[in-house]
């Protein structure tokens, strides 16, 4: 066992000592979502509405930022050391996934502290599940920003595949406007849309409205998309590995 969870706790540790180093990406990663939530909340005199949905974009800006650390780790030969070691494939996975997914949810926890600003009242009892489900998310989008990263050899063009694909997702999942006033093919893509399974178990957690759908169903999709890219991940550490080793 030690085998597995040595090399995962490594790299987690290794993930959060780089973040250490580089802490003016807080301020990247959480002043432009504020700055976008504050302006739209304002503008629309409800910032309640728009919370849940800015929340997730500080996360999803942090997985950006912190699964491009793979891209780099190819570059300086860290990834093929890793790839050559006698560690397990999917412990190396875990620790890279899990170490940015801690920062993704921490940064996440930070901009939870600006809920008074919406209007959102936190009890104590009520954190526990709001902090599970911002980790949940937070470990779902670092999987997708994963095994799109683990094929990439440049930050641009990981960048370009990114905002190409994550941003449409976040845009129709719920964050500007609810299913219930989507129309046509718009609504069929938000039902199959992971993001707005992430949103509305956010809705439900903080108790905002436009929670739909139904929280369990929220919890199922999202854990169960996290898992899928977790498994998908190992498959291409997997595959890379075959492919150096021979």
């Amino acid at each position: 066992m030690s085998s597995f969870f040595l090399p995962a706790a490594t790299l987690w540790q290794r993930e959060l000592v780089r973040f250490w180093r580089q802490k003016s990406r807080v301020l990247g990663v959480v002043a432009s979502p504020l700055v976008f939530w504050l302006l739209i909340g304002y503008g629309s005199n409800d910032l309640a509405r728009f919370y849940s949905g800015a929340l997730v974009l500080t996360v999803m800006f942090s997985a950006i930022f912190s699964t491009i650390s793979i891209i780099e780790d190819r570059r300086e030969g860290f990834l093929l050391s890793m790839l050559v070691s006698p560690a397990p494939r999917t412990a190396m996975v875990l620790g890279k996934i899990l170490g940015a997914a801690t920062l993704a949810w921490l940064q996440g926890l930070i901009f939870l502290a600006f809920a008074p600003l919406a209007g959102v009242s936190i009890g104590l009892w009520e954190l526990v599940p709001v902090v599970a489900s911002i980790f949940l998310i937070s470990f779902t989008l670092t999987g997708l920003g994963f095994v799109i990263a683990w094929r990439m050899n440049s930050t641009s063009g990981f960048h370009a595949i990114m905002n190409l694909l994550l941003v449409p997702m976040w845009m129709v999942s719920g964050s500007l406007f609810p299913m219930a006033t989507a129309h046509g093919w718009v609504r069929g893509v938000m039902w199959v849309n992971p993001l707005t399974y992430s949103i509305s178990l956010l809705n439900h957690t903080l108790r905002l409205p436009n929670a739909s759908p139904g929280e369990m169903e929220s919890v199922v999709v999202t854990a169960v998309f996290g898992l899928v890219l977790l498994i998908a991940s190992g498959m291409l550490a997997a595959q890379k590995a075959t492919r150096s080793a021979a």
